[in-house]
């Protein structure tokens, strides 16, 4: 399996751009994967950039339904006439920042017919399930972390029922992709306990304290391998990279092979 960050926070080509987003290119022995598509049509520049054919993606999945991770939906449905992209059923519901910032989908994609709404688990072939993860216990409580979200017409704290997780099983591993972690990372690391996890651990507001030193202890007590970005804030991955052994850090341009 190799993955190429398209977007990220920050760069390691100044060939390409920046922007608080994430996209990621998977390619693995039969599937070639897009995992989110940043905030705006930079995914698919940077993707020119790197060589990388988007209309060549057999799958796309949106983690969840805000702007910095499905800004770039209609371009990539412009780009890609076949792949069918798989998001939650909820990602539609109107999402905010506080009550007033609107930091959701855009409406007017609402049943196009290339989105594929998804449950608790999907299972979109051998080898690759999305899970919600909505019914599991949380060890860890999350919050709602300022956010807002439109249920049954009324503003409540969200509670990211829209988020969801990408497992892609192949040669012997477990790898799980997360957009931004929201239900809690120390959460999602115990539901599924992978060989490896890609995505955003949302730490980047936190202080660099004993709470953050306990997350990283906690976190290195599994065998998964972590390879972090956008959301997790470069301060805070590296005051967690001194406490964990297996710490990476996955900016744009970045490739890996699994």
């Amino acid at each position: 399996m190799q993955i190429t960050a398209l977007v990220e926070n920050s760069s390691l080509d100044k060939n390409l751009g920046t922007e608080h987003g994430l996209s990621l290119y998977i390619e693995t022995c039969s599937r070639k994967i897009l995992f989110d598509m940043g905030q705006t049509e930079l995914f698919a520049d940077n993707a020119r950039v790197l060589g990388i054919d988007l209309a060549g993606v057999d799958i796309a999945v949106l983690s969840h339904g805000h702007y910095d991770h499905g800004g770039g939906l209609k371009k990539f449905l412009d780009i890609n006439r076949k792949a069918p992209v798989y998001l939650s059923r909820y990602a539609f519901e109107g999402h905010y920042h506080g009550r007033e910032k609107y930091i959701g989908l855009d409406t007017e994609l609402t049943g196009n017919e290339r989105l594929v709404s998804t449950g608790d688990e999907t299972v979109i072939e051998e080898g690759l399930t999305l899970y919600s993860c909505n019914d599991c216990q949380k060890t860890f409580p999350s919050g709602s972390q300022g956010l807002h979200m439109i249920k049954d017409g009324a503003f409540l704290p969200e509670d990211f029922r829209h988020e969801q997780y990408l497992l892609i099983k192949e040669k012997g591993k477990r790898v799980v992709f997360s957009g931004c972690s929201h239900k809690g990372i120390l959460n999602i690391v115990e539901w599924f306990r992978p060989d490896v996890l890609v995505g955003g651990f949302h730490f980047s507001k936190l202080p660099l304290d004993e709470t953050l030193a306990g997350y990283a202890e906690y976190l290195n007590r599994f065998s998964t391998v972590f390879y972090t970005c956008h959301c997790t804030g470069t301060e805070q991955f590296a005051f967690m990279k001194t406490r964990m052994d297996r710490l990476f850090y996955l900016a744009a341009g970045q490739r890996m092979i699994l």
